[in-house]
Parts: structure tokens; C-alpha cells; sequence
């Protein structure tokens, strides 16, 4: 065990203890008398010594100490305890022997001894050593406490310190910590990481220097294991900007398993929208725990590993045996039980796998105890086969669970067995005793049978076998008869020993049958098997025909989708030149669709659906185009394909570590990747002759993915030397096009069906013909090690990837759009852009989801992936806005977003939030000035905005005022002939503008008044500010008084004052602009607030406001000064977490004033 470091003087102990091994850093010795035969005199003492004192005084037999060069100080860091007797440090009960004082000496050696040599300072050395250590032992606990299923008291302290470090609101659940080293350059830093439901946080106080990290699981874009100098295992975390290396935990394979569980769970629920409801254990993210995470990773490994459904839910894992007639003995593994399937694995990799579905299962019984078999359960079956396991922990639990999932099963979905679905086959290989009729009892339990099949829903069309493949190819039709005949026997006898139904027994020899290929009598069938399609046929009798009546005749875009490609599927095959195959094409895949509608119809479902239909019936076709679709391939068939592309994403890892000589000819292996898609997405249906891919397929629904991954590398590496010879991607194309479209199947029946997507031209030489027996064969002895676990590992860290590629692909298309219409700098607009989307991102973090702001949905437009409402606008406004107002801030941004949202819907994108900032930052100072008055007047401003009712019920200033005004130092300035000039400049451009803005009421202005009055507040130039705006302020009421009083006259008389003078006006006057009817002007908003003004319309317009504020210099310096974005966007990305958090921290005590009594 890991001991806290103390301090050991050597100089009157070396006698007690014996140097075993040692380094520049460490010495790993073991005390006299212990571990040695017979000994010396010494060791003899030492060890009677040892022997008499108390157990809490005994010494260890073996240590580790640090050395530190050039000290005489040694610390003791880690002890092996005594062999017999209890604990010596820690109070656990088991002996220490020399393998546990190894482990931690390689522990030492492989995570550390290469680390230190980076410090000068001895110093730096034993206190880093010494906090790793401790760090060590506190993990160490808490995860003792975790074992035993406790409440640990270091979880809470951790939890508690991870709220104080980062300030995360309480929605901010902790997952668990660990203690690590975080590497800055050449140099570690020790400290703990916490991983929380959305963030990856670090926190470290080392050498007097503390250091903060927060790496959102939505921006982590690679996540991976890698070595470096020091340190031969470290995580690599890679985000937009950065790389940041994790290293030295006591369990690395741990710490990166939750690490991948984390950030797939997080970027399926904030950025995958399309596959999030698929997984109804995202749902509620403040509910996941390690555990649950744990569970789920196991839990997608036995959905995938046996091709189940998603909604299977795995209830246990247990170590047993299972008795196995075909090698006469029982085969170690383990049973896996979920809601309606047993399953079992062998733990020597393809020797045995097992599918039993509840559905066929008659009995369960316990048998009785015995020491050749200990605790043995017998699972009966419907085909009177029964499967004996033994050696089940917790048998009782086990079976009474069991039992009642079984109950549950039949009682929801009573069997309804088809004899009929074997009969039409025409080898009698099927016709086995499962087809049996009556009824089976199982306690109170009623299983119905079906003895008659005429009952059963009789097929809208018959099973299509093309009489194509009947006829003769090149070589004679008994040749390839017999060999369809051998094929036969074959499967005959493996059944015979193996079993007949989906409960067979499936071992090494049968994956050989079917790479031979299976016979055409039996291709259906054994697809309907292996995909477990069957049991879905069994279990919803009749739900395909009613699929079809509620689809057919029905008109949507899906519907055109598959009526423009059904003419394009196999159009090479007589089986679609007649309608009667168009006709059940259509049906299954409208009726998919219309089961379906998230996936609908997605291009290359035509081509797989309508080879599935030459060899299964119409409803089986359906089934099986269901179990590909949701099961075998999941997440290909939707919007984005985010499933087709992460198993590229896996294929071209697979190139670089089984190919790497071609990997490094073709160092962009994108270009491969856009090939290979079509073999992934139609099962090389489309890019290979008929008879030939249908061999693919077989392999396919028996060791799914796994299958096309090593065909795809098998083609790759027959083609290898021509692919490195190719100049450009076209060549590749062309080489890989001749090399599939002339992989033959010479055991085919039928004739060559080519598919018709090579391309070359005819002086080309002939390629050479490949027979896809032999590439099938090579694909799994050359690339056949890939266990479904390394699949689906390296597609969950592929995912990741992919996601945060469309992400990549979102800003780059939005940046397009918006960098062309505002001047703010790109690498500036990118920085806006990440603090839009983390201000969406957020509040799905921490808030229930909220009508008016949806969940992100990446099948809209790029521009409206990510919209904010208005509480994110606010916040937004506050950290980057050139406009701040104090308090007023919060007021003049919930006006500003108002304005900006003009379809009402209650949400903003990204371009109208960068278009409004480009004008406060970048804009003229006209522009400025009318986005401005456009905040103060309708719709921004509104009758119930909570600042614009003011308590000014008169007017600001008096009308007789003049509007001369004096200067400092005695001069005077005539304002009336530079506003006349302004005005009559205002009006000339006046009609070059799209629409006039609508005149500002008294009531508007004096927000207006106010807005301006805050934005001066604090700045160098404020009083001046403050006298200038005075000035304009008492002109621009001077104004409207006079064109209120004007407009009440309806003369055109005299009453503006002797300063200024208002002539009648006219349609050709150039005065009208100033003082023209203001009739219009008057808002209703503007009656309510000053009922003593009701029947005047004092109003004045944009032209006047901005012709008063060109008076005042220093108000156009204001507005005309450069502002500088870059600093506002270094304190948004500082202060964006905090300001969410003291928001929500200050809503929840409103919500706590408010719930008191």
C-alpha cells in the first residue's frame, strides 16, 4: 500500500533493511528476516523482533524509499505489509507479499522515474513525489468506500471542493475524480481532475502557482491514448485550440473509459438530435452516475456484440458454463440476460455464441446440485432442444428473475408459430420439431400455439426467385447444381448437429459455411436467422399489413423519393422490369417509411430492400430491412448519416494500422473514404456484380459490421501496388471500379449480373477476374482479428470526431455567409461565433428546456442550428456590447433583442447578433445613431417595458428658452443656422433611404435621453459628454414644442419664438422635414404616459435628433472613436461561466424569497 511520505535517516538502519533494487530515484529494500531461508544471525533478531511486537507496531518486510540526489534524507513511500498477521498502516485485512511491492516499483518506474528528470530543484523533486503519493492514497480510500457500496465521506469533500475551485452552478453533477498530472510543456503539475456531466476539469496548486482548467465535453474534438518522452501512456485531450496531456492514474484504462462514456453521452445529447431519443438514458443527465455510465458501456457492448435491439436493457452478467453436445463438454463463458433474450459467449473468442429469446423459451428449471454439476439450470426451447448451464452465482435470484421476464414475454405477444415459413423453402432442413402445435404449459403459463396457417396474414405478394437465376451461367448446369447440392448437405449436416433455429448453436464452423456462401434454397431463411428478423416476424403478425393499408395512397415528399428511385433498383434484374417487383418494392419501403418516419427512405435502402426481396417474401423483407436499419447499422439511414461516417471514420484508422504502406502513399485517405462509402452504405450491392455481393451480404447478417470492415481491407490490399501507383484519386477510382466489377462468384447458379458502375474504357487490358469466395476467405484470415469490443470502442472515439467535424462544417458555412456583410474580422467573428454557441450550450446544460429555445436540431439551415432567446441575448449584451449602461444595460438589452426579432418568434440567430454589433463597434456614426433611435420607438420599445413609464410628467424644459446659448468664454453660437443647414443636407439624403423611420415620441425621447446619459456614465470625457448632451437635449424639446405647437395651429402661424422661425409649411418647403404635421408621429404608448399632453403630438424625427447631435464635437468623437473588440472578447471567454452562474444563483433565491412564507 501507498504510504504518506515521512522522513527516514539511513545512517542507523541500513543494518535492518537489504537493498533488492534501485535507481537514481528509488530504492526498493526488504527487512532482515523476512523472505530469507535459514538466515544469518541479524536477520534471525530482526525477525524474532518483528515477531513479538504488537500488530500495530510490526514494521513491513518490504519498502520503497525516494532519494533525492544529494540528500541524506530518504521517505518512505510505499510498504509491502507483513505476510501473516493483520494490517501494520492501513486497517485492511490481507497480507503483502514482494508481486504487491512490484507493483508499485513498476507503477514508480513507468509513471514517474522519467517524469522527475525534468526538475532542477531537488526541492521540486520530493515535494512532487510526495504530493503524487498522497494523492494516491486519498484515491485509493474513496475508491475502497465506492466498493463497498457506502456514502464516502472523500467524495463528499471532493464535491465540495469542486464547487468552490470552479463555481459551477449545483445542476453541475460530479461524475467522479482523480488524482493525475497535468502537462504543461516539458513540465507535470499534480493535482486532481474531475469529470462532471458536461466539463472536464483539472485543478492544481503546485510550487506556490495555481492553475485552472474547464474543457467542455461539447469542444473536446479528439480523445486519445498516446506516449510521449516521459511518459509511455497519457490521455490526450484535443479541443478547437489546444492539446492537453493527462497522466500518472492509478488506473489509466478506467479514467479513459469514463472519459469516451462522457463525452459520447454529452455530444449525443447537445449535438445529435437525430439519434438523442434513441437513448431514453441521456434523458435526464443529472441522474447519470459512474455507474451508470459503466453499465451503459457494458450494456451497448452486448446490443452490438449480438445484434440485438436498442431497447434491450441487459439485467445481468454471469460467469457459467454452457454443456456443448458438438465437443462433448461444457464451454466456460458467460450468460448475458436482458429483458427477452438469454445470451451466452464463450470467453475463448468465436468457439460458441448463444441466442435464445425468450419467445421460444417453453421452460426454465432449476435441477439439482451436484459436484460434477454445481448449481445447473436447463433452458427448454421450443424445438425441443434444451441448453444446460452450470456453475450460475446466484442461481435462485437468477431464475426467479428469469421467470418472470418470460411471463412477461408471452403474456404480451402470445406465440403465434408459422409452420408455413419453412415449408416453402425447398430443402427440408427446416422442417424441424420447433414446428410443433398445441399448446405448452409452464406452470400457469399458456402458450398458444398456431395449428392452423391459413389463419396466419397471407403475403401481399409471393417470394420472388427470379427465374434469371435458374438458368445456366458459363459452366454447365449440373456443374454448379452439384455444388449447390454439396452446399445443401453441408448445411444439412451442421444443422443436424448445431441446431436448426435461431437458437442454434454458432461456432467457427459455421462462419466457414457461410463465407463459402450460402445456397440460394437456404439464403432467406438463414437471413431471417442470423439477423434474429425472425423473431420480429413471430411477434407482430399482421403489423406489416396494416403498415401497408395506412401507407399506400398516400402523397409526401418521402413518397416521391421512392417512386423517383424505384425504377433505378437492380434495373439490370428481371426480377424489377415488371411491376409486379416495383409493386412490393414500393410497399416495404413505403411501409418502412411510414413505421419509421425519423429515417423515412434514405438513398441505397431501394438497392439492399430489393435484393432482400429476392430471396425472403414481402414481410420478410420488411423485417429484415428493420433489423439493418435500427440494428446492424445503426444511425446510417437518418438526415446526416453520422453512422456511415464514423464507420469510415474507423475504416481509414483500420488502413493506417493493417495497410500501412498504402496509408502512407495516400496520406489523404478521404479520397478512399468517399469511395468506400457506397460499399458501407449498400453492402458492395452497387459496386459489385449481383451474384458475387450477395455472398457479402451473407457474411454480413452473421458477423455484421465486422464483415464489410475486412472485405473493404481485403480489396484494399489486392489492389495495394496499382492504388500506389495512381496519380490522382480519379486513377484510384477507376482501379478500385475494375477490380470489384470483376470479382466473380463461380458457384452461382445464375448467370452474370453485372453492376454496371465500372468505368474504363475498352483499350484498357482485362482485369483480372477475383472469385469472392477466395477475397471472403482472405478477409478473414488476414484482417478477421477485430473483435466487436475494438469496433465499438474505436467507434465511440470515432464519433466524436465526426460530430465535432459537422460542427466544424456549421461555423465555417454561417462564417461564410456573415463575413461578406459585416466588417468585423474574421479570426474575431470566430470568437463570437464559439461565445453565441456556448451561451446556447449552456443553458441545455443547467435549465429545463424551454419552448421558445428548442434543443439543437441539426437538420435546420446552418443559420439557424443555434438561436438564443432572450435571457442568453442579455447576457451575451452584457459581456461584448460597446453600450454599456450600468444598470440600464440589462433594460437596453431586451430592446435590442426586440429589434432583432423580427419574425417575433422569441429567438435570434447568429447573423442578426454579429449585424448589431457590427454597427455599435464598426458602423458610421449615423448608423450608430439610428440603430439607436430604432431601440427607442416601436418595436423595441413597448407600452410595458419595465423603464418606460417615467416619473416626469411635464415637459423637460420650458419653451421660451432660446436657442442661443453662450460659451465659457462669452462667445455665442447661433445653433439655428447650422440646424438649418443640417436639416436641409438631411433631406437631400433623405430620399435616396428604402423607409422613413417614424417620428419619436416625448415619451420615447426621454429614453432616449436616458440611454444616452448611461453610456456616458465613466467615461474620460463624461462631463463634457454631460454638457453636450444637455445642450442637445434642451434644442431637440425646443424643437418638438414648436412643431407641437405648429401642428395644433394648422397655419403654418408664427409661434416658434423670435429665435427661430417657422414658416407655413408646404409641399415644396424644404422646412417640412423639420416641421411638417406630426399627426403620425404620435403613438398611442406616448397618450398613456403624459394624459396631460394627449391632445398635442409632440414628436421628433431621426433627422432632427441626428442634425442636434452633429453640434456637439465631442459627442461625434464619442460615437466616431475606435473601439477595440478584441479586449471585450478575451473578458467574455474569462467571465461567460460566472455570469451564467451568479444569474442562476440569484434566480434561485428569488425563487426561495418568493416560495417563503
Amino acid at each position: 500500500m501507498w504510504l504518506k511520505p515521512e522522513e527516514v535517516l539511513l545512517k542507523n538502519a541500513l543494518k535492518l533493511w537489504v537493498t533488492q533494487k534501485s535507481n537514481c530515484y528509488f530504492i526498493l529494500q526488504r527487512r532482515r528476516g523476512h523472505g530469507e531461508g535459514g538466515g544469518r544471525l541479524t536477520g534471525r533478531l530482526v525477525g524474532a523482533l518483528d515477531a513479538v511486537l504488537d500488530s500495530n507496531a510490526r514494521v513491513a518486510p518490504f519498502r520503497i524509499l525516494l532519494q533525492v540526489p544529494g540528500s541524506q534524507v530518504y521517505s518512505p513511500i510505499a510498504c509491502g505489509e507483513l505476510l501473516s498477521g493483520s494490517d501494520v498502516y492501513w486497517a485492511v485485512a490481507t497480507g503483502a507479499t514482494l508481486e504487491e511491492i512490484n507493483q508499485h516499483w513498476d507503477w514508480l518506474e513507468q509513471n514517474l522515474l522519467h517524469t522527475l528528470s525534468v526538475f532542477d530543484n531537488k526541492d521540486d523533486i520530493a515535494s512532487f513525489v510526495k504530493g503524487k503519493v498522497k494523492a494516491l492514497i486519498a484515491e485509493e480510500t474513496s475508491s475502497r468506500l465506492a466498493e463497498q457500496e457506502e456514502e464516502p465521506e472523500k467524495f463528499r469533500e471532493a464535491l465540495v471542493k469542486f464547487e468552490a475551485r470552479f463555481n459551477f452552478p449545483e445542476a453541475e453533477k460530479l461524475i467522479t475524480y482523480y488524482s493525475c498530472c497535468c502537462w504543461k510543456g516539458r513540465v507535470p503539475r499534480q493535482g486532481w481532475l474531475y469529470l462532471s456531466i458536461n466539463h472536464l476539469c483539472f485543478y492544481s496548486f503546485f510550487l506556490g502557482k495555481e492553475l485552472k482548467l474547464v474543457i467542455p465535453w461539447v469542444d473536446v474534438q479528439r480523445l486519445e491514448r498516446t506516449s510521449n518522452v516521459f511518459l509511455t501512456d497519457t490521455i490526450r485531450i484535443t479541443t478547437q485550440n489546444k492539446e492537453r496531456d493527462f497522466s500518472m492514474f492509478l488506473n489509466l484504462d478506467e479514467v479513459f473509459k469514463i472519459m469516451e462514456q462522457l463525452a459520447d453521452v454529452t455530444l449525443r445529447r447537445l449535438l445529435d438530435n437525430e439519434g438523442f431519443d434513441l437513448d431514453p438514458g441521456l434523458q435526464e443527465p443529472s441522474q447519470i452516475t459512474k455507474r451508470d455510465l459503466e453499465a451503459r458501456a457494458q450494456n451497448e457492448f452486448f446490443r452490438a456484440f449480438f445484434r440485438l435491439p436498442r431497447r434491450e436493457k441487459l439485467h445481468a452478467v454471469l460467469d457459467c458454463s454452457l454443456w456443448t453436445p458438438f465437443s462433448r463438454c461444457h464451454t466456460a463463458g458467460q450468460m448475458f440476460t436482458s429483458d427477452s433474450y438469454i445470451c451466452f459467449a464463450s470467453k475463448e473468442a468465436g468457439c460458441c455464441k448463444v441466442i435464445l429469446p425468450l419467445r421460444e423459451v417453453v421452460s426454465i428449471e432449476k435441477m439439482e446440485d451436484t459436484s460434477l454439476l454445481p448449481n445447473p439450470i436447463i433452458v427448454s426451447i421450443r424445438s425441443k432442444m434444451a441448453f444446460q448451464f452450470i456453475e450460475l452465482r446466484g442461481r435462485d435470484s437468477l431464475v426467479e428473475g428469469l421467470l418472470a421476464r418470460l411471463k412477461l414475454v408471452h403474456a404480451g405477444h402470445p406465440v403465434h408459430y408459422d409452420a408455413t415459413l419453412d415449408e416453402d423453402l425447398t430443402s427440408p432442413v427446416f422442417h424441424s420439431t420447433s414446428l410443433c402445435s398445441g399448446n405448452h404449459r409452464f406452470g400457469g403459463l399458456e402458450m398458444v400455439s398456431s395449428q392452423n396457417s391459413e389463419e396466419r396474414e397471407k403475403e401481399t405478394s409471393p417470394r420472388m426467385h427470379p427465374e434469371a437465376f435458374r438458368q445456366s451461367g458459363s459452366q454447365s448446369p449440373d456443374s454448379r447444381l452439384s455444388r449447390e447440392q454439396i452446399k445443401v448437405s453441408l448445411w444439412n449436416d451442421h444443422f443436424a448437429e448445431y441446431g436448426r433455429t435461431v437458437c442454434m448453436f454458432r461456432t467457427e464452423k459455421i462462419r466457414k459455411l457461410v463465407a463459402m456462401g450460402i445456397p440460394e434454397s437456404l439464403r432467406g431463411r438463414l437471413w431471417l436467422l442470423f439477423s434474429d428478423a425472425v423473431t420480429d416476424l413471430a411477434a407482430h403478425p399482421g403489423y406489416y399489413g396494416n403498415l401497408v393499408e395506412e401507407s399506400m395512397g398516400k402523397c409526401c415528399l418521402v413518397t416521391e423519393e421512392i417512386e423517383r428511385d424505384l425504377h433505378r433498383s437492380l434495373p439490370e434484374h428481371p426480377a424489377f422490369q415488371n411491376e409486379t417487383g416495383i409493386a412490393a418494392l414500393r410497399r416495404v419501403l413505403t411501409a418502412y417509411a411510414h413505421r419509421n418516419p425519423k429515417i423515412g427512405y434514405c438513398q441505397s435502402m431501394n438497392i439492399l430492400t430489393s435484393v432482400l426481396l429476392l430471396y425472403a417474401k414481402e414481410e420478410e423483407a420488411f423485417w429484415l430491412l428493420v433489423a439493418v436499419c435500427e440494428r446492424m447499422l445503426p444511425d446510417y439511414f437518418n438526415h446526416r448519416v453520422i453512422g456511415a461516417q464514423v464507420d469510415q471514420s474507423v475504416f481509414e484508422e483500420l488502413i493506417k494500422e493493417q495497410l500501412p504502406a498504402l496509408a502512407e502513399h495516400m496520406r489523404d485517405l478521404s479520397a478512399l473514404a468517399s469511395i468506400s462509402l457506397s460499399w458501407f452504405l449498400t453492402l458492395f450491392l452497387s459496386i459489385m456484380p449481383l451474384e458475387s455481393a450477395v455472398n457479402v451480404v451473407d457474411c454480413f447478417f452473421y458477423d455484421g459490421i465486422k464483415a464489410i470492415f475486412q472485405l473493404g481491407l481485403a480489396v484494399l490490399e489486392a489492389t495495394a501496388e496499382d492504388l500506389c501507383c495512381s496519380k490522382d484519386d480519379s486513377q484510384a477510382l477507376m482501379v478500385l471500379s475494375r477490380f470489384l466489377d470483376n470479382i466473380k462468384n463461380e458457384d452461382s447458379p445464375g448467370p452474370p449480373i453485372g453492376s454496371h458502375h465500372a468505368f474504363f474504357s475498352d483499350d484498357q487490358e482485362p482485369c483480372p477476374v477475383t472469385d469472392i469466395a477466395d477475397l471472403i476467405r482472405d478477409s478473414y484470415e488476414k484482417f478477421g482479428d477485430q473483435s466487436v469490443a475494438q469496433i465499438e470502442h474505436m467507434r465511440c472515439r470515432h464519433r466524436v470526431r465526426v460530430l465535432q467535424g459537422h460542427e466544424g462544417t456549421t461555423k465555417q458555412n454561417v462564417l461564410r455567409v456573415v463575413i461578406p456583410e459585416v466588417s468585423v474580422l474574421p479570426e474575431d467573428l470566430e470568437e463570437l461565433y464559439d461565445l453565441f454557441k456556448r451561451e446556447h450550450m449552456m443553458s441545455c446544460y443547467w435549465e429545463q428546456p424551454r419552448p421558445m429555445a428548442p434543443r439543437h436540431d441539426p437538420s435546420r439551415p446552418y443559420a439557424e442550428q443555434y438561436r438564443i432567446d432572450a435571457q442568453q441575448f442579455a447576457r451575451l449584451f452584457q459581456l461584448v456590447s460597446p453600450w454599456t449602461c450600468g444598470a440600464h444595460t440589462e433594460i437596453l438589452a431586451e430592446r435590442t433583442f426586440r429589434l432583432l426579432d423580427e419574425n417575433m418568434d422569441h429567438l435570434i440567430e447568429f447573423k442578426a447578433f454579429v449585424s448589431c454589433l457590427d454597427i455599435m463597434y464598426n458602423g458610421e456614426m449615423n448608423e450608430k445613431i439610428k440603430l439607436l433611435y430604432r431601440l427607442h420607438i416601436p418595436p423595441a420599445l413597448t407600452e410595458n417595458d419595465r423603464d418606460s413609464q417615467s416619473p416626469l410628467k411635464n415637459p423637460l424644459l420650458s419653451t421660451s428658452r432660446p436657442l442661443v446659448f453662450g460659451k465659457s468664454n462669452g462667445d455665442t453660437i447661433d445653433y439655428q443656422k447650422q440646424l438649418k443647414q443640417m436639416i436641409k443636407d438631411l433631406a437631400k439624403e433623405k430620399d435616396k433611404t428604402e423607409k422613413e423611420l417614424p417620428k419619436m415620441s416625448q415619451r420615447e425621447f426621454i429614453q432616449f435621453c436616458k440611454t444616452l446619459y448611461s453610456m456616458f456614465h465613466e467615461d474620460p470625457e463624461e462631463n463634457d459628454l454631460y454638457q453636450a448632451i444637455a445642450t442637445v437635449t434642451t434644442l431637440l424639446l425646443q424643437i418638438g414644442e414648436v412643431g407641437q405647437r405648429g401642428s395644433s395651429s394648422g397655419s403654418g402661424s408664427q409661434e416658434g419664438g423670435e429665435e427661430l422661425q417657422a414658416p407655413a409649411p408646404s409641399p415644396s418647403s424644404e422646412q417640412d422635414v423639420v416641421f411638417a404635421d406630426t399627426d403620425a408621429g404620435q403613438s398611442p404608448q406616448g397618450s398613456q404616459a403624459f394624459p396631460e399632453e394627449a391632445q398635442g403630438d409632440w414628436t421628433v424625427s431621426f433627422e432632427h435628433i441626428l442634425a442636434s447631435l452633429l453640434t456637439e464635437q465631442s459627442l461625434v468623437n464619442f460615437f466616431e472613436k475606435p473601439l477595440d473588440i478584441k479586449s471585450k472578447l478575451e473578458n467574455a471567454k474569462l467571465n461567460q461561466y460566472s455570469l451564467k452562474t451568479y444569474e442562476m444563483s440569484r434566480q434561485s433565491q428569488l425563487e426561495l424569497k418568493l416560495s417563503s412564507p
